[in-house]
């Protein structure tokens, strides 16, 4: 057993994310999400909430700081709800983890164009978070100088 490693990232997501590369895109989708028809690489988290996640990841996960667009929302289709509380706590989480301060702020794109981006992503993270709109997806970045 490795050291340090939050038990709420199993094996399959820890490979899936050693594997990505600059500018692929992981996404956290809620219980609504429609994962496996979006995705080509679905992982299972079913039991965990998205906040958790980013609190297990973030610590090692470096945004894109070659692009604005680095941290993406779903909007709330008007007159379908209003913004979620959660998406308060991911602004916190980010910002405690970004080191490199790449992340701006949140970028928005329409539920269509939320699927659409999610379709191309190199990971679709299923979620058991029932707060409606709580899907984000995260850019990876560069990391430099470390062995």
């Amino acid at each position: 057993m490795l050291k340090k490693i939050p038990r709420l990232i199993l094996p399959d997501f820890m490979k899936a994310l050693m594997e990505m590369g600059h500018g692929d895109e992981v996404v956290f989708g809620d219980a609504n999400f429609p994962a496996e028809s979006l995705g080509k690489k679905v992982i299972h988290m079913e039991n965990s909430r998205i906040t958790e996640i980013l609190e297990a990841v973030m610590p090692f996960f470096a945004l894109d700081n070659f692009v604005s667009e680095n941290v993406i929302l779903m909007s709330v289709v008007a007159g379908k709800g209003e913004e979620p509380s959660v998406w308060g706590k991911y602004d916190e989480i980010i910002r405690k983890y970004d080191e490199e301060k790449a992340f701006q702020g949140f970028s928005f794109l329409t539920r269509e164009e939320f699927y659409e981006r999610a379709q191309k992503a190199c990971i679709v993270v299923a979620t058991g978070e029932r707060e409606k709109y709580a899907n984000i997806i995260l850019k990876l970045g560069v990391v430099e100088g470390e062995a």
